[in-house]
Order: C-alpha cells, then structure tokens, then sequence
C-alpha cells in the first residue's frame, strides 16, 4: 500500500483492496501499548496508520482503499464519513441498521463497534482503510481496549444474525463503496 501510494502518478486509478489477515493486533501510529491488555499468543504489529489498536483475522472483512483525494476533492473527515456512509448502506442491505458517530470513527450497531477505520493520508492520498466485522472470532478483542476505549463492545454481522456468505459481502460493500467515493475502482 505504501509503496503503491508513493509511486502513483497524478493519472494513477484509486483503488480498493479486499483481503482477509490471519489474527493479528495492529498498532496505529497514536497506538498506545496500555491498550494491549492481554495479546496471548496473537502478534503485535506497529501500523502507520491513525488510530489506536485493533484486532485483524479470518472472517473480518479488510479494505484497503488507496484513493487521490486531493483529485477528489476530499477532506480526511469527508473521506471518513463517505466510508462509514458505504459500510452503513452495505449492512442495511443485510437487514442490520447501523450509525457513523463523530466522536468516534467507525459504524455502529447499538453502540457496538462492527467497522472499524483507520487511515493514512501521505501527500493528500489515503491508504489503509476499514474493517467489517463479518464472522470473526470476537474474542481477540477482550485482549485489547478496541480502538483506545476500554470496555467499547465489538459486534459482528453473524453475531446480529445477519446472512455472512463473504463473497456476497464483498460484491455488497464493493457496490456500496462505489457509490461513495469518487473514481475508486476495485
């Protein structure tokens, strides 16, 4: 991502970038290490991202969203919200009714965290990106004050009893985000 960002050229496509890690803790740039309250056996690693800690691994649904938006004529908080906006749509269209808060980027579905974002802007354009949790063990998140607050509860589409079948997720969000951010392209 890095690498990608700082070798684009004015004309270079954005692009959305859809994976899955195996468990892993990332540590954002304003990480503070007090938030890792227990990381057993699941890997710490330092991100260059915004954001404190979080928890990445199987059936969490990452997107990587390497966009200009300078060319966009973004700002970091619209590009937040246009994010948020994106994963709120995609979880509506699964029957799960979800908010974006302004004290505390990411969506919501009473009161727990079900996407989590995190960004990186170099030179006005964005990388690293958001994180829905799809059907992912939530407990690695006890291990951790998620995104620096302590006892914030973590939810999950198949926890909420939400259809999880991945790969229609993914062509959801894909749409959804799309329709969000000017000019991305998967």
């Amino acid at each position: 991502m890095r690498e990608f960002t700082l070798a684009r050229e004015p004309d270079t496509s954005d692009e959305l970038w859809f994976v899955e890690h195996p468990p892993v803790y990332t540590l954002g740039q304003a990480g503070k290490r007090e938030h890792i309250l227990n990381a057993s056996n699941i890997p710490i690693v330092e991100s260059d991202r915004g954001g404190q800690v979080t928890y990445h691994g199987p059936e969490q649904l990452v997107v990587y969203t390497l966009l200009d938006l300078r060319r966009a004529g973004l700002s970091v908080r619209e590009t937040v919200i246009h994010l948020e906006n994106a994963v709120i749509d995609c979880l509506q269209h699964f029957g799960i009714a979800a908010v974006g808060r302004r004290d505390a980027p990411g969506v919501y579905v009473n009161n727990a965290k079900i996407a989590a974002l995190g960004l990186r802007i170099r030179r006005g354009r964005c990388y690293h990106g958001l994180a829905l949790n799809v059907a992912p063990d939530l407990k690695p998140f006890l291990g951790i004050n998620p995104c620096g607050y302590a006892g914030l509860e973590v939810t999950s589409m198949k926890k909420l009893e939400a259809t999880v079948n991945m790969p229609q997720i993914m062509d959801r969000l894909l749409q959804a985000l799309l329709q969000h951010i000017p000019n991305a392209t998967a």
